[in-house]
């Protein structure tokens, strides 16, 4: 088995200790403490779980991939495989994870079995509290950075960016305060930190005169925005950056690194977070992504006026505040049970086990409202019975910077007997990771398909009817866009 497992180039940990217990229980570390049951928060450190097969990743809550993705199939075209990170689109989609009362998050560990023999998803999902109507929660001070170079005069780039920026402005609160920055060959602070109150005209003449000029100095915008929103820093709000552009950067710094230099002190010293907004159909995907999983921030992408009312209307302006810092997250797999997995996607946010519980190792940002789910393609011994699985998820308080953790377990006898009769959110995810997973096929994905995947044309019936079962439209658009993706061949 082991074999079997190497030739389909999955990840194999050799372990020598372990539990055998049935559904989803509790655990005691070697210290004899209580672990944190599903849902339950633990402060401060503990023991590793050296005697588990681990994976540790960083949270990310980015939906730009699957936007994207989205976006050149509707055009005709087909994604770049480097450009497909399947943990966005998994995380694109609502899911029924119980929420927490306050900051933090729960864990819901699931699972079911695939057509493959031995092979099952397991599915781990981290909530985190609903948002707060928007008069509860603190103000904002937004800093948006705008790109204005030529590539932008492109429709459905600057046009759409503007009308977006004018819908929020007219939202957000009289308390809330907002800054603007352009840059194309240079960088410029056309608005500084100012109170909507009274002053709304001020921001909408500022976002009516942006027009497309030149090059993309990215860097000198990234630079000067965070400049600008030190300077217009608010004790008490958040601050926060929102960086709106296609990322096609041509001229100064290019790198994602060397941007990120030159904002650190900035970025650390008043935790200040990056927003990115991708738009237009030629995007450099790679550099927006990076600079937000780097800046402390997340990405997604806009391709029409749905979209963007979306991003700036709704989720920005209520998934303002943060609940939970330096996130991450670590599934335990019982080598009793378990001879062989594998994490879809999160190839850019592993972590090594060891850091799990360094605070001082970055992990991902996550806002209320959020949910983060991880899919494990997971293989178990024959006639196994026991623990399979224990998720674990840390994190920073926001304000206090104390740990926190919580904790969520599977066993064997949990697992549904097949995916497409677990429920249908879990159906969704599995959906959404199979279809990622044959956009990665030109060699890019580690290994084989993942277990049980069914061809296109079938995974489109699945999502069409998931649609019709949930009412869910975004569900709707993925099924159509499994239906462009199977008419287009992909090349060579």
């Amino acid at each position: 088995m082991v074999a079997v497992a190497l030739a389909a180039g999955l990840v194999l940990t050799a372990c020598s200790a372990g539990e055998g217990q049935h559904g989803a229980v509790g655990r005691a570390d070697s210290a004899g403490q209580p672990a944190a049951g599903p849902g339950r928060s633990v402060t401060g450190t503990g023991p590793e779980r050296s005697s588990e097969q681990l994976s540790t990743f960083a949270l990310d809550v980015d939906t730009a991939s699957y936007g994207y993705a989205r976006r050149t199939l509707a055009d005709g075209g087909r994604p770049d495989p480097s450009t497909i990170r399947p943990e966005e689109f998994v995380n694109s989609f609502r899911q029924d994870y119980r929420r927490p009362d306050g900051n933090g998050f729960t864990v819901t560990v699931d699972g079911a079995r695939t057509g493959r023999p031995g092979w099952s998803l397991v599915r781990v999902g981290l909530a985190t509290r609903s948002a707060e109507p928007a008069g509860k929660r603190p103000p904002a001070a937004l800093t948006f950075v705008v790109d204005v170079s030529g590539s932008m005069g492109e429709p459905g780039r600057l046009d759409l960016a503007k009308r977006s920026l004018n819908t929020m402005t007219d939202r957000l609160r009289d308390d809330d305060s907002v800054a603007v920055v352009t840059f194309s060959d240079s960088a410029e602070t056309v608005l500084p930190m100012t109170r909507l109150g009274g002053h709304r005209g001020a921001v909408h003449e500022a976002v009516d005169g942006l027009e497309p000029e030149s090059s993309t100095d990215l860097g000198a915008g990234v630079e000067r925005g965070y400049a600008t929103a030190v300077e217009g820093l608010r004790k008490g709000a958040v601050n926060r950056v929102v960086l709106v552009s296609d990322a096609l950067a041509n001229e100064g710094d290019t790198s994602a690194d060397a941007i990120l230099r030159r904002i650190d002190a900035a970025r650390r010293e008043h935790g200040i977070t990056l927003f990115g907004v991708g738009v237009g159909s030629d995007y450099g995907d790679a550099l927006m992504e990076r600079l937000a999983d780097k800046g402390d921030g997340h990405t997604v992408y806009v391709s029409d006026a749905e979209q963007a009312r979306t991003v700036f209307c709704e989720q920005l302006p209520q998934n303002i505040e943060l609940t939970a810092r330096d996130a991450k997250a670590q599934v335990a797999f019982d080598p009793h049970t378990v001879t062989a997995f594998r994490l879809v996607g999160y190839d850019d946010r592993k972590v090594a086990d060891k850091d799990f519980r360094n605070d001082h190792v970055d992990g991902g940002e996550v806002g209320p409202g959020h949910t983060v789910t991880a899919l494990y393609a997971v293989h178990t011994r024959p006639g196994a019975h026991g623990r399979l699985a224990t998720a674990t998820v840390r994190w920073l308080d926001p304000r206090t910077r104390a740990p926190h953790e919580a904790s969520g377990a599977l066993g064997t006898g949990a697992l549904a007997g097949s995916v497409w009769e677990a429920s249908p959110r879990f159906q969704i995810t599995a959906v959404a990771a199979y279809f990622a997973d044959a956009l990665r096929a030109d060699g890019l994905r580690a290994g084989p398909a993942l277990p049980g995947a069914p061809g296109l044309s079938r995974l489109a019936t699945r999502a069409a009817a998931l649609a019709t079962t949930t009412e869910d439209q975004d569900v709707r658009a993925l099924a159509d866009a499994i239906r462009q993706a199977s008419r287009v061949e992909p090349e060579g």
